[in-house]
Order: C-alpha cells, then sequence, then structure tokens
C-alpha cells in the first residue's frame, strides 16, 4: 500500500534529510564559509540514518504497528538533531563578529511535523481495520 498519504509524508522525510541538508547550509561562520552537512560528518550520519528510517518505515507498509515505533525513533533522532542544532546556534550568537544561521538548520522541524502526520495517519489506519475486525 505505497499509495497511502503516510507513504507520501515519510518520502517527503526521506527527501528533507537525504538531500535538503547537503543544498541548503546550516550555518555560516565568522571568517564567511558556509558550512553544510557533509562537512560535518556527525550531523551527515544522523541526517543519512533519518532518511533511512524513513524509508524503512515507509516499506514497512504491513505491519503498522512497527512503522509507527520507527517514525517514533526517527522523531527522537529528529529532536536531538535539533537540539544540537540549537545549542550550535547558541554558541553562534555569542560571538564577536556577526555570523549567520542557515535554513538548514529547520530541516529536523519539518521532518518532526510530517513524522507527526505519519504518525497520525497510520493510527486512523489501525483504528480502520479494528473497526472492521469488531464488525466480523
Amino acid at each position: 500500500m505505497i499509495q497511502r498519504i503516510q507513504s507520501l509524508y515519510l518520502v517527503i522525510v526521506a527527501i528533507l534529510t537525504g538531500i535538503l541538508p547537503f543544498f541548503f547550509n546550516l550555518w555560516i561562520d565568522v571568517d564567511g564559509t558556509e558550512v553544510y552537512a557533509n562537512n560535518e560528518m556527525l550531523i551527515s550520519i544522523v541526517f543519512y540514518a533519518c532518511a533511512v528510517l524513513a524509508i524503512w518505515s515507509m516499506v514497512q507498509f504491513k505491519n503498522r504497528k512497527s512503522q509507527f515505533v520507527i517514525n517514533r525513533l526517527n522523531m527522537i533522532l529528529n529532536v536531538f538533531l535539533l537540539g544540537f542544532f540549537v545549542y550550535r546556534s547558541l554558541n553562534l550568537s555569542g560571538e564577536a563578529s556577526v555570523s549567520e544561521k542557515g535554513i538548514g538548520m529547520l530541516i529536523p522541524v519539518f521532518s518532526i511535523i510530517f513524522l507527526v502526520l505519519a504518525n497520525r495517519a497510520i493510527k486512523k489506519d489501525e483504528d480502520l481495520v479494528k473497526s472492521v475486525d469488531r464488525l466480523r
């Protein structure tokens, strides 16, 4: 059932976390160098892990409960990534000269939103299946 709405949400999360961080800068240093996800090894590994979890969750369409759990793990990973970005942005704002925060720092926020929407659709499907089973 790849045509379900949660599959679309998970594809969006996979694109957000697998492709976009390498095209949008995360922040700009004092020297004026733009820092992307591929410049920081740990950040790129976490972004790739989020994309792999989203794809793995999409492939698990027959087992909705495991899909729900995988999405929760992906949300936790995105919250840790967001926490790192908040910590990093607080360190950037304390510098003597001005440095900029990039739009790439918002990618975990958008992926968390789409993961919540996917979990809501998965829950709706699970409730529908349970209601049909009750009627038998």
